[in-house]
């Protein structure tokens, strides 16, 4: 990374309702990032898998951030937001906001949720910037071929055109928007050990054909890199946050068997299991593209914590195993 390679917090911030998990992975990520600067006030709407480990990491660095679920008693739920409610978050939460990272999905009319129903207080607020998770979907079915951010977009499955709509809603709002689109999410507790650990994991066979991937802790990594950029002026209106090798899904299983030593899942033919598949699963499928993320570590400079899925796939066995001690 360009900057604060080096920061890190020597004691440890952990957040409210942090996991054990999530509080080992937390001390590596922090060595990688700067904070923003200290006046800034950061909102992820959407708080999930990704928002929640991305607001644990800025935390820990010292920075202010507030998080929505659709319940308070969700994990790192600050406040409610719920776009299908008729009421709106508190004035006080949404006063001098100067970040914004929305993980919300769209509506089922592809209608961006966050727009419908803040778009007037976004424009009143100071903010700085705007990121907006989205999906590489979008870039459709390139057989194959690499895609980077400036290739034609030609989603075919509905909610890839849903998302394809929210991006450009988002871009023509005039806010600092910056989208970021994702491949496939992974981490400790979400990824190809649990497929196996369960039982009902089977090797697709389909020659030719890969996924991109990434890993919760570059998705933090990369979106606070990228904060810290839009503060020097420097904010590309899209951004591929991907490693650097995608994979078939046969490799993929096959390192996470080794990992857990055990026996490899039986073999089928996609030509065979696409029969029993269901239409989601099915359109991934479909499309076949390698997710170019050059902008980021080539032109913008950042350094991928998980280049790969052997060392992504190593962290979540060794945070696994951890947590369960600690536990």
């Amino acid at each position: 990374m360009r900057e604060g390679l080096d920061t890190f917090n020597e004691e440890l911030t952990i957040p409210k309702n942090t996991t054990n998990t999530f509080v080992l992975m937390l001390s590596q990520i922090v060595k990688r990032c700067s904070p923003l600067p200290s006046s800034s006030k950061i909102m992820i709407l959407g708080a999930g898998f990704s928002g929640n480990h991305i607001a644990a990491v800025l935390k820990s660095l010292g920075n202010s951030v507030l998080c929505s679920r659709r319940n308070l008693e969700k994990p790192g739920a600050d406040f409610v937001f719920d776009s299908e409610a008729p009421s709106l978050p508190p004035k006080n939460i949404l006063n001098e906001v100067t970040h914004l990272l929305s993980c919300i999905p769209p509506t089922k009319d592809g209608e961006d949720p966050v727009l419908n129903k803040l778009n007037a207080h976004l424009k009143s607020m100071p903010l700085e910037w705007v990121g907006y998770l989205s999906t590489t979907g979008v870039y459709g079915n390139y057989e194959g071929d690499w895609v980077k951010e400036t290739d034609p977009v030609k989603p075919k499955q509905t909610r890839s055109k849903n998302r394809l709509a929210c991006e450009q809603s988002w871009q023509a709002s005039e806010l600092p928007v910056q989208i970021l689109r994702l491949p496939g999410i992974y981490g400790p507790g979400r990824s190809a050990l649990q497929n196996i650990q369960s039982g009902k994991s089977k090797i697709i066979e389909k020659p030719g054909q890969v996924f991109s991937r990434i890993h919760v802790d570059d998705i933090a990594g990369a979106i606070i890199y990228l904060m810290n950029l839009a503060t020097k002026g420097e904010r590309p209106s899209i951004v591929n946050i991907a490693d650097n090798i995608p994979t078939s899904s046969m490799e993929i299983i096959s390192y996470a068997a080794s990992l857990l030593e055990c026996s490899l899942p039986p073999i089928e033919s996609f030509e065979i299991a696409s029969k029993t598949m269901s239409p989601m699963a099915l359109s991934f499928w479909e499309e076949n593209r390698r997710v170019s993320n050059q902008l980021l570590c080539k032109y913008l400079g950042y350094e991928l914590i998980h280049p790969d899925y052997k060392s992504g796939l190593k962290d979540c066995l060794i945070q696994e195993q951890s947590s369960r001690m600690i536990n």
